[in-house]
């Protein structure tokens, strides 16, 4: 926001929602984009498009559909590529599961069919999606994005409900003071 200085990243809490997560002056210099598409334009040169509709050209070589790269938002060019691998971090952006962030175990191909990934959060729960809703955020555990609150893992009804309850035992307690 330009007027108050505040620096925001729109990203997925676990329900699904959209959420405003605040980021520092230095991570807002930069955004993760996934990769859309490859091709090979006119007098044959290398681009590829972006799921924000960027297009960029002489990407890195060896750049896949699927992976993940960091671009600087000033000059808009890529800065580093972050493949779509096993034992990576990421995000789900589509699918039951929206907003869980963990680590990238398992791809299982299905020919004729979607490709499943499987994905094993920071408290141990393991859940499968589509590969297309699978969001690389960094190699290995680290992501090259602050996480929001909760980092990722989406807590049973039960431990929802606990949390709410003393949430607004909180609230109530601060209201009669």
């Amino acid at each position: 926001m330009p007027g108050s200085g505040d620096r925001f990243r729109v990203l997925y809490d676990t329900k699904g929602r959209f959420v405003l997560h605040r980021i520092g002056e230095k991570e807002a210099e930069y955004k993760l984009c996934r990769v859309s598409k490859i091709e090979t334009v006119v007098n044959g040169v290398p681009t590829l498009q972006t799921h924000d509709g960027r297009t960029i050209r002489y990407p890195f070589p060896g750049t896949q559909v699927h992976d993940t790269i960091k671009v600087n938002l000033k000059t808009g060019n890529m800065k580093q590529l972050i493949k779509f691998s096993l034992g990576n971090i990421c995000m789900v952006t589509g699918g039951r599961n929206t907003g869980r962030i963990g680590e990238i175990v398992n791809r299982e191909a299905h020919p004729g069919a979607y490709e499943m990934v499987h994905v094993r959060d920071l408290a141990g729960n393991t859940f499968s999606t589509r590969r297309s809703n699978v969001f690389v955020l960094g190699e290995g555990h680290t992501s090259l994005v602050t996480l929001p609150r909760g980092k990722g893992v989406k807590l049973s009804a039960t431990e929802d409900r606990k949390r709410r309850l003393t949430k607004a035992k909180k609230n109530s307690r601060r209201q009669r003071k």
